[in-house]
């Protein structure tokens, strides 16, 4: 088997497994970008700015009437990327109703190349 057979391998990390650790603060200031989508915070903010916009997708003008994985179906888009930063995650004048399709595609080729 090996001389590791039987032995868990040691950590890549070792001690600094605890710099790793974070704090949730109640305003989810401590929280990764990933769970902020998870909240009933986020669902609320989402359908305020969707209501908001009418359900029109703000960079191509098709309705927002689409079931997910639907092209047409609504996605709330950052318009400057927030890159884990809350304040540009929770503002609403950073935030847009776009279609699947386009956030799928033009969106992301942007920030593929940098563009926002």
């Amino acid at each position: 088997m090996g001389a590791l057979a039987g032995r868990g391998l040691p950590s890549r990390l070792g001690r600094d497994r605890s710099r790793l650790r974070r704090s949730v603060q109640p305003d989810g200031a401590g929280r990764r970008s990933t769970d902020w989508l998870n909240t009933s915070r986020w669902q609320k903010l989402r359908l305020r700015i969707l209501e908001r916009d009418g359900y029109v997708c703000r960079q191509t003008g098709v309705a927002l009437i689409g079931a997910y994985p639907a092209p047409n179906s609504p996605v709330v888009d950052h318009i400057v990327p927030h890159r884990g930063d809350p304040a540009l995650f929770w503002d609403e004048g950073n935030l847009q109703s776009v279609s699947k399709a386009w956030h799928d595609r033009e969106k992301q080729s942007q920030e593929k190349r940098g563009a926002v």
